[in-house]
């Protein structure tokens, strides 16, 4: 309406900021021949220059063929509205690219009106809110990925100082997330205004730590920059005396500068004395008088204003408040909006300057009379901001009666767009406002407002209202990421509940409890989740109970998985279904259908498993997908069907990722890389895995993909990765909620790590207190892999004195867990038959008709790295046992299979990158003269006359250099002769020979003599 209106006060010419145009320009370009997002901060004090260097810079990127979005955060309350700045962002893209963003958010619609309201109506809460803030995060990253496939975006997010905590984690998440996009991102704040305990200033440090992100930060203007901005706002050079007031009087602020250059260009020479807060008053004092209690009527409507509503609190007739506001705009007050439905300040240092002078008692009734009029007629503003304008309005103008239910109301509207931590502050308003509220108005609000299972007050009860809020209240922390906050009220409301003969609220409330005890490391939740199943026991069906039994199913089958669980998760689903909750009750199916596989009930779980996701798909509940797409491909890696496990990952990672599922992507790739690696895949799974890690969003997702890290890595023959990996695995597991599925795969890695750098006794250790506790049942695929890597490491230390106290008992407790695991699945029948001919080998029983067991039950499963261990096994027992052998041989002596095993193992390890199989088959085919494709044996060192000889040099042969090897290391002739495959006898005549060449008595000074010379290397330390 008042666009039009001309005013002069800003300069036309753009004074200096060279080298930060410069910057941005560099960023777009950069772009432009990358293809990545760019992204810069942009800090300064109030008036400095932010905004006109945004606009300068927005002309020259349009003009470059960039689409520019710009929001602004906009100041209400203690914080801004939820996604205010992306809410205008995706307007304006939206305006500019209708039928292109229409194409793209198909099938979101719903969840990005979260964000955009007029893409349709925003649905209201589901079971699935812990991962719909994730989700609409996720979602909004894709959108823009999508529009800058075929142009360049610039995306501006103004006044970030104002911004409430949704859009900081929005903007953090979208400088994180967007990969490959066209998408520069810039935002501005006042770092004059960013206090040691501003919220923003956290959000700093964590954005500095990206190496993606580039700060600047404007500084005030030189003299010469102000005299060049005082001659574009004069439109001629100023005389260096008014250079020199004016830059000492502003310290080159560019606003105060204008300000200053508009003073004395209209003669108000004394403004140049006065406080800068009262100069810039005196522009709105020289309003006339209805032009000046408009602006003071618009400074506490917010930092922007509609005009329908600005006219219904003034109350003036229509003409004389165009007349006013002509007056406002044409003095450069006022501003119009971009959208030309309201007015804003020209800076915001003004309406501060304005709502400073104003009364408290007049600050107090203009709110009531905004509160009022936006009370009377809704419309006045838009609808996704009219709740928390009206209980801004009405919190500020001090009623209790009509700030406690607009508060309420506000704090649903900021949940159901999974804007919790807007929510938490709008409750925690309520907390405050609840005393002061007459009894009526607290029995007329009904503080819960969600389909979580809560045993919502029916009746007049206060104590029972208050302890609704309180409920809300923990939800909202929770959510929010306060576990803090939450744990806190949660141990409120069960103190106010000690009074109260209220099963089914304490139950609730030591379900929330107990969830936060895992989440803040305080415990793994049982205690509290037990006695909530006590309380609700003999209870009549309800969505509590059917809470409670879900949580107790769901520990179990992490933390203690067998028949009470089975049971636990049976009943979850009963529950689910008589009190019509659908949701929960595929949930439950899916831990149930998990238990009934690792129970041995394979095909009829894996069934019931699909059938739940499947029903999950076709009904949008997003945390079933999710957990369901886990948990799938988990179970038949776990059942040995690995090829299939990859396949239905790759459904998951695109569902998970349609869906914005990110964390859940990152677990569905953490199974993918363990599948992958089973089936030998190593370089896919490595990808895999350092994918999953790259997208979690949580500790478990880190820890998980370190574990899957740590086992490539050993596999691969690099310790110290493996050793790196596994203490970050460690870390983010943490020890205050210890799980099998975790604890046996990291014990495996330690266990094997031990083993290799000679460790023994600490692979003794670790394998004991694995076993310490017994294995529960549905362990078995974590427990089998655990006990063959220990039979092995006691296997391949036999014969070493330092190793044989104490083995008989070690392998007896291994042969023990052994019996008591299943061997249902295919795959834990090959790990058993495996574990059991390690057993033999270890007590110097070699069986090569067991590992002819083994290699035939593991070549149909696609494990090549078992199947290559087995062939190695199986070959150094016919080459140990000197015996002919039945099983697998096909007519062949035991040398021709061992020959042939030996080619198949080395041919897979060396497809596989498995670095120590490849060694250890080497040096069995060395030690047997068995010729290898690919193998080189190791050349004798030509003698140095500088240095010690050599074993050729002393008249050695191949086999005597062998023969003194072991000598060296104290083996026995038969110990000597089992590890070269000849007989005692003929390591009786190499021991003889060598006594003779070296000219020494006895073994003991053969070996010193070996040592001493360094005939084989350093010895290895002890």
């Amino acid at each position: 309406m008042l666009s039009s209106v001309e005013t002069r006060s800003v300069s036309p010419v753009f004074v200096g900021r060279a080298a930060e145009l410069a910057a941005l320009g560099e960023a777009l370009a950069r772009i432009a021949a990358t293809g990545e997002p760019q992204a810069l901060l942009i800090g300064g004090e109030a008036g400095v220059g932010k905004t006109r260097l945004i606009e300068e810079f927005a002309e020259a990127a349009r003009a470059r063929g960039a689409l520019v979005a710009l929001g602004g955060c906009i100041e209400i309350g203690s914080e801004g509205l939820p996604f205010a700045p992306f809410s205008a962002i995706l307007h304006t893209l939206n305006w500019h690219l209708r039928d292109e963003l229409a194409a793209a958010v198909a099938g979101q619609e719903g969840e990005l009106s979260r964000i955009l309201p007029e893409l349709g109506e925003t649905p209201g809460e589901a079971h699935d809110e812990e991962i719909g803030r994730a989700r609409l995060f996720e979602l909004t990253a894709r959108l823009l990925e999508r529009l800058a496939t075929d142009r360049t975006l610039v995306i501006v997010v103004e006044d970030l100082h104002w911004a409430d905590r949704s859009t900081r984690e929005l903007l953090a998440y979208l400088l994180r997330a967007l990969h490959d996009a066209r998408v520069l991102l810039v935002a501005t704040y006042r770092s004059d205004d960013i206090h040691r305990r501003h919220p923003l200033r956290p959000f700093l440090a964590e954005i500095d730590r990206m190496r993606t992100v580039r700060r600047i930060e404007l500084a005030r203007f030189n003299r010469d920059e102000v005299r060049s901005q005082i001659a574009g706002i004069n439109g001629s050079a100023p005389e260096e005396d008014t250079v020199d007031r004016v830059f000492k009087r502003s310290e080159g602020n560019a606003f105060f500068v204008e300000e200053l250059a508009r003073s004395l260009a209209e003669g108000c020479l004394h403004g140049l004395s006065d406080p800068l807060r009262d100069l810039l008053l005196v522009r709105v004092e020289a309003l006339p008088e209805d032009a000046q209690r408009v602006v003071r009527t618009a400074s506490e409507g917010g930092s922007t204003v509609e005009h329908e509503l600005l006219s219904a609190v003034c109350g003036m007739p229509e003409d004389d408040l165009i007349a006013a506001l002509r007056a406002a705009v044409g003095s450069n007050t006022l501003v119009p909006t971009q959208d030309g439905t309201g007015y804003r300040f020209r800076h915001a240092l003004v309406r501060e300057a304005v709502v400073d002078d104003l009364l408290p008692g007049e600050r107090t009734r203009l709110n009531r009379r905004y509160a009022q009029a936006l009370e009377a007629d809704p419309s006045l503003v838009r609808s996704d901001v009219c709740a928390a304008r009206l209980a801004s309005y009405w919190y500020k103008a001090h009623d209790a009666a009509k700030a406690l239910p607009a508060v309420l109301a506000a704090s649903v509207q900021a949940r159901r767009r999974h804007a919790y931590a807007e929510q938490l502050r709008l409750l925690d308003r309520a907390l405050e406002l609840w005393d002061d509220a007459p009894p009526e108005v607290r029995q007329g609000v009904r503080p819960v407002d969600y389909t979580e299972a809560y045993p919502a007050c029916g009746c007049d009860d206060d104590a029972l209202r208050f302890l609704d809020l309180l409920a809300e209240i923990a939800v909202a922390a929770r959510l929010s990421g306060d576990s803090e906050r939450a744990f806190t009220i949660a141990k409120r409301a069960l103190r106010s509940l000690r009074e109260e003969n209220d099963p089914l609220r304490t139950a609730w409330f030591l379900v929330q409890r107990s969830r936060l005890c895992q989440g803040t490391g305080r415990g793994n939740g049982w205690e509290d989740l037990g006695r909530a199943q006590e309380l609700v026991r003999g209870l009549p069906p309800s969505s509590v109970h059917a809470e409670v039994m879900a949580a107790v199913a769901g520990w179990s089958a992490l933390h203690d998985p067998g028949p009470g669980a089975y049971t636990t998760a049976e009943r979850a689903v009963e529950l689910a279904q008589l009190v019509g909750d659908e949701e929960a009750e595929l949930n439950s199916r899916v831990t149930l259908a998990g238990l009934r596989i690792d129970s041995g009930e394979v095909d009829e779980g894996l069934t019931d498993l699909r059938t739940a996701l499947d029903r999950a798909v076709d009904c949008g509940y997003f945390a079933v997908i999710g957990r369901g797409h886990v948990n799938l491909p988990s179970a038949l890696e776990g059942v040995g069907r690995s090829r299939e496990a990859v396949e239905v990952t790759e459904q998951g990672v695109r569902l998970t990722t349609h869906y914005g599922l990110k964390d859940t992507t990152s677990w569905v790739l953490g199974n993918r890389a363990e599948s992958l690696h089973s089936l030998g895949r190593w370089e896919e799974a490595g990808r895999a895995a350092t994918d999953a890690r790259r997208l979690a969003q949580n500790r478990r997702g880190m820890a998980l993909a370190a574990n899957h890290l740590a086992a490539l890595a050993l596999d691969r023959g690099d310790l110290a990765e493996a050793e790196r990996e596994l203490v970050v695995a460690r870390e983010y597991y943490g020890t205050h909620d210890p799980q099998p599925q975790h604890a046996l795969p990291m014990a495996r890695h330690a266990l094997r790590i031990a083993a290799r750098q000679g460790r023994l006794l600490d692979a003794r250790a670790i394998l004991g207190q694995a076993l310490e506790g017994g294995f529960p049942p549905g362990i078995q695929r974590y427990a089998w892999p655990l006990l063959w890597w220990a039979a092995a490491a006691e296997s391949d230390a036999r014969g070493l004195p330092a190793a044989e106290a104490g083995r008989p008992a070690v392998l007896a407790r291994i042969r023990d867990a052994a019996k008591k695991l299943p061997r249902v699945a295919p795959v834990w029948e090959a790990y058993g038959l495996a574990v059991d001919a390690e057993l033999r080998r270890a007590e110097g029983r070699e069986a090569p008709d067991a590992w002819a067991a083994v290699v035939a039950a593991f070549e149909p499963l696609e494990r090549p790295h078992e199947l290559a261990r087995s062939c190695y096994r199986w070959a150094e027992s016919l080459l140990h046992s000197g015996e002919p052998a039945t099983a697998g041989l096909d007519g062949r002596t035991p040398r021709e299979a061992a020959v042939l095993l030996l080619a198949q193992a080395r041919t897979a390890a060396d497809a596989m990158g498995a670095r120590p199989l490849a060694e250890e088959l080497a040096q069995l085919a060395q030690r047997a003269r068995i010729p290898l494709p690919g193998l080189i044996p190791p050349q004798p060192a030509a003698p140095d006359a500088g240095d010690a000889p050599s074993a050729a040099a002393l008249g050695l042969t191949p086999r005597e250099r062998d023969v003194l090897r072991l000598v060296a290391e104290g083996r026995s002739n038969r110990q000597i002769a089992d590890a070269l495959f000849i007989s005692p006898k003929t390591a009786s005549v190499h021991v003889s020979n060598i006594l003779a060449k070296l000219g020494v008595s006895g073994r003991g000074e053969a070996g010193a003599v070996a040592h001493r010379l360094r005939l084989f290397g350093e010895p290895a330390p002890s």
